[in-house]
């Protein structure tokens, strides 16, 4: 789709950087953000911007907001808000190392680099608890219909709203846990990926079963493993047309509606949340006329 970050739709891609900017000087935004419109095409960098961001040109992005902070029993899952998100997509890990010191110095008169994570494919496209990750992704034309946003006019058609969370693993719990437990935490097998009906409430395949909600809630999931020293987790990243769907299947995992928390949460937790609209194209170019751009 030529209104479409392609990046969005496109296959999961072997490696990602992925940086979080805040803005630190708002009269050198606009020529900034110029220069990026000439720098990115929208595929191997995706680029997003934070509520703060879009406040400053006056943006009426109506369903652009902060993520909440939720606290819940025994759980406090962070809002880490920034300004702008780009999502560097590539094989080589070198060359997205200097595309993102390229990215930096152009943006570097108005905006302050805040965080860096590196991401990898693992094991075909698994996270690094061993399972399979977004194996419910939906494809084709209804990945179009679940992420892309239409009928909405000018700058608005063919642009997606994304969540990003960075998840850390204890991978301590996790290699306590037998296979029959780790099963009953996901609700799938290990061995083959198959979905199991006996699965407990818990399980996170119940509690984020896309179909079982009025309205559905479909997201396109395109979440990599990341690693930095020993730590290591999930890279979320979930587009949708809206956030509705993201905080349907969030408040069912903290067991909002029905006091069963998802099990995923004895070994994993977000220590990042933030929210972000990714602008359309036009004739090859980041479309930022709803910034005045």
């Amino acid at each position: 789709m030529n209104m479409v970050q392609n990046g969005i739709l496109s296959e999961e891609t072997r490696l990602a950087r992925y940086m979080s900017f805040n803005l630190v000087d708002i009269e050198m935004a606009k020529d900034c953000l110029q220069e990026l419109v000439e720098a990115v095409d929208g595929e191997s960098t995706v680029v997003g911007f934070g509520l703060s961001l879009t406040k400053v040109f006056k943006a009426n992005i109506a369903a652009l907001h902060n993520i909440p902070a939720y606290t819940t029993t025994g759980l406090d899952l962070p809002a880490t808000p920034s300004a702008m998100w780009l999502w560097l997509r590539g094989n080589d890990r070198g060359e997205l190392f200097h595309r993102s010191r390229s990215l930096e110095e152009l943006l570097l008169p108005a905006f302050e680099l805040t965080d860096v994570v590196d991401s990898f494919q693992y094991d075909d496209s698994r996270d690094l608890s061993g399972y399979e990750d977004g194996t419910e992704n939906p494809k084709g034309d209804k990945a179009v219909n679940v992420a892309i946003v239409s009928g909405q006019g000018e700058g608005l058609d063919g642009s997606s709203f994304v969540a990003v969370q960075q998840w850390l693993h204890d991978f301590a719990m996790l290699d306590s846990m037998t296979v029959e437990e780790k099963d009953n935490s996901i609700g799938r097998h290990i061995s083959d990926n198959e979905e199991f009906d006996e699965a407990p409430e818990f399980a996170h395949v119940k509690r984020t079963a896309q179909e079982s909600f009025d309205p559905e809630a479909f997201i396109l999931r395109r979440s990599m493993p990341w690693a930095e020293g020993m730590g290591g987790g999930l890279q979320f990243v979930a587009f949708a047309k809206s956030f509705d769907a993201f905080e349907a299947l969030l408040n069912r995992m903290l067991g909002k509606d029905d006091g069963i928390q998802d099990a995923i949460f004895n070994f994993t937790k977000p220590i990042s949340g933030a929210y972000f609209w990714c602008p359309p194209m036009k004739d090859g170019k980041l479309n930022l006329t709803q910034l005045g751009i």
